[in-house]
């Protein structure tokens, strides 16, 4: 049956064991997603039952990422500790009607047990004359418990092969598999959607809905991210959290959508998809089965992209948000900022990349030993003279970002003709131009770079690296 179908209520239910992996982001938007396709719901729920590990700080890194993820939810956060009184009236229930029982045997006595009567066999436990013992969900000696998966279609669990399995400890607190089928069911869950490591799971949690006489939702389990090279994702194939992609400079709505294809398509070639169309066109039963490859290289491209075709305006916020963080707070001159932001948007492709190609914009530019190794050598001198005499022939007129007439077609009309005129490549005359005033041999294009600099301020930075190299 399609989700679609009805009107979902799903969940996302991380352990806040530290930041939000990629994975789990996908998990997320992928419930965000359905919810918001079929009119339904999303509750936001905190699994914090391994009291070590789940922080206060590590549920707000959880809650972080989703907030600039621009993943809302209609109901939580939930607190699975929270939900002691819910999980033990539940445990009652199962007790009372013989669906579950207490058993004292040790670790040593299933071994005996199972040596007895077959590895292959489920063990099966007796009930405790004193009422004392952990308490274990009895499962069925026959036929099988079968998952009807949106993604997978019918797969097939043997009771046979199950234990009785431990639902709560001798001293009541409860075990995962019971207490997330008793807060779904608590919880009106209709769709679960998670991914595929949670399969071998789910035949527990359907004998759980089954001893306590509740429908159980939908499943839908998702292939798990691996690496390019085909190995399960990790922090060896680069950024594998969202605040690691955050920090790195990539908008949220490029994540969204190259996250959102990993394993899911919308049946065309289309790769750029707004939001607003992945949740038009999202259906989890259209996910595939096989693992899907997340690729930091193809985000870059995606994000790129994405950058290119943001609003100037929005571009200038972005940047200029990323940048203050990076520079802690400094002001920068807005008509400089503002062109600076314009002539590197077709090029950079993340924002972190922003301010390595704008930075010679507000700071003097730092002799970079391999640069100057690599250009400013033969006829960089010579280059570098011919340059300054022409833009000092660039009419002293109104225009260009800093109103002294420098503009970027006055400058290109001054420069272009060099090469020909000097007998050499383009590379042997506008690298050295480049290292002269910014530092590095990685920039704008140099037209603009100049423009931007402004008069003054190109021919100080010229004039230097000239002396510099009379001086090597």
């Amino acid at each position: 049956m399609s989700i679609e179908n009805s009107i979902p209520r799903v969940r996302f239910a991380p352990s806040p064991t530290g930041s939000l992996h990629i994975g789990g982001a996908r998990t997320a938007l992928y419930n965000w997603l359905a919810a918001r396709h079929a009119g339904g719901e999303l509750v936001l729920r905190i699994e914090d039952t391994d009291l070590e590990r789940s922080t206060p700080e590590n549920v707000a890194q959880i809650l972080d990422a989703l907030r600039w993820l621009e993943l809302d939810w209609d109901e939580g956060p939930v607190s699975q500790v929270g939900r002691a009184e819910a999980h033990a009236a539940a445990l009652e229930k199962l007790l009372e009607s013989g669906a579950a029982y207490r058993d004292s045997a040790t670790a040593d006595d299933v071994k005996e047990w199972k040596a007895e009567h077959g590895a292959d066999r489920g063990y099966r436990g007796t009930p405790s004359d004193d009422g004392t013992g952990a308490v274990r969900l009895r499962v069925p000696d026959d036929g099988d418990t079968v998952v009807n998966d949106l993604i997978r279609g019918e797969v097939r669990f043997p009771n046979r092969s199950y234990d009785d399995f431990v639902i709560a400890r001798g001293d009541g607190s409860v075990l995962y598999n019971f207490a997330v089928a008793v807060d779904d069911a608590d919880m009106g869950i209709t769709d679960v959607i998670r991914g595929d490591d949670h399969l071998s799971n789910t035949p527990k949690q359907l004998l759980v809905f089954k001893g306590l006489g509740i429908e159980p939702p939908r499943y839908a389990h998702v292939p798990l991210l691996h690496g390019p090279d085909g190995k399960k994702l990790s922090k060896r194939h680069g950024a594998a959290s969202v605040q690691e992609l955050r920090d790195a400079g990539y908008l949220p709505e490029a994540i969204r959508n190259y996250v959102a294809l990993l394993g899911w398509g919308p049946g065309d070639d289309e790769t750029l998809l707004s939001t607003e169309e992945l949740v038009k066109r999202f259906r989890p039963e259209d996910v595939g089965t096989s693992s899907a490859v997340f690729d930091e290289k193809k985000l870059r491209w995606m994000n790129g992209r994405y950058m290119r075709e943001l609003p100037i305006e929005e571009y200038q916020t972005a940047v200029r948000a990323f940048v203050e963080a990076e520079t802690g707070g400094r002001s920068l001159n807005e008509d400089r900022f503002a062109f600076g932001c314009e002539i590197v948007q077709e090029k950079a492709q993340t924002l972190q990349e922003v301010w390595p190609l704008i930075r010679f914009l507000f700071e003097s530019p730092v002799k970079d030993e391999k640069a100057w190794r690599k250009v400013m050598k033969g006829d960089a001198d010579r280059v570098l003279t011919e340059v300054e005499a022409a833009l000092i022939e660039v009419p002293d007129e109104s225009g260009g970002p800093n109103g002294d007439g420098f503009t970027v077609v006055a400058i290109q009309a001054a420069l272009e003709p060099l090469p020909e005129m000097l007998g050499l490549g383009a590379g042997k005359v506008f690298q050295p131009i480049r290292v002269a005033i910014t530092g590095t041999t990685i920039s704008p294009g140099i037209f603009e770079s100049v423009a931007a600099l402004g008069r003054d301020e190109t021919l100080a930075r010229i004039e230097n690296a000239r002396a510099k190299l009379s001086q090597a």
